[in-house]
């Protein structure tokens, strides 16, 4: 099984970057980790917000593979402790699946990418930087596959 994060946003600042790459590097032995970056879509005066939206999400179904599980990372989504990211892992694996889960922009994700979505997940009631997320959702995967392999990194 392998894993593709789509997020909308590019050029991350360099701490998310080594950050993110840190924690895929880790993770690589139990879950290969992809980052897909997807262009946003024009906002700005005189602009129709909800164009950008739709663009963006045109680009993130292009981005999607055949056959994959879609978890789209939603404030209204579904909260999980760590504890349950991993029981929720060990339940992605059983269906034989690659993985991908979904960053919207600024505004959320398209209607279209909300109905593609197999699950939603909420990191929690803050609002957080788009680009943190990216880093808050590999370390967090990799601590789940520490969880289901005995490793001792998580320690609560």
């Amino acid at each position: 099984m392998k894993a593709r994060l789509i997020a909308v946003g590019e050029h991350p600042p360099s701490w998310v970057v080594a950050g993110f790459d840190e924690y895929r590097k880790r993770l690589s032995r139990w879950l290969p980790l992809e980052l897909v970056e997807i262009e946003p879509g024009v906002r700005g005066k005189g602009r129709d917000a909800s164009r950008a939206i739709a663009d963006e999400g045109g680009r993130v179904l292009a981005a999607l593979p055949r056959n994959t599980h879609v978890v789209a990372l939603d404030g209204p989504g579904r909260s999980w402790t760590s504890e349950e990211l991993g029981q929720r892992l060990e339940y992605w694996r059983g269906l034989g699946r690659d993985l991908a889960f979904l960053i919207g922009g600024p505004e959320g994700h398209a209607a279209d990418v909300s109905a593609r979505a197999d699950e939603r997940w909420s990191l929690g009631p803050l609002t957080l930087p788009h680009m943190l997320v990216r880093l808050v959702v590999a370390e967090q995967l990799y601590r789940a596959a520490t969880l289901l392999a005995n490793h001792p990194y998580h320690r609560a």
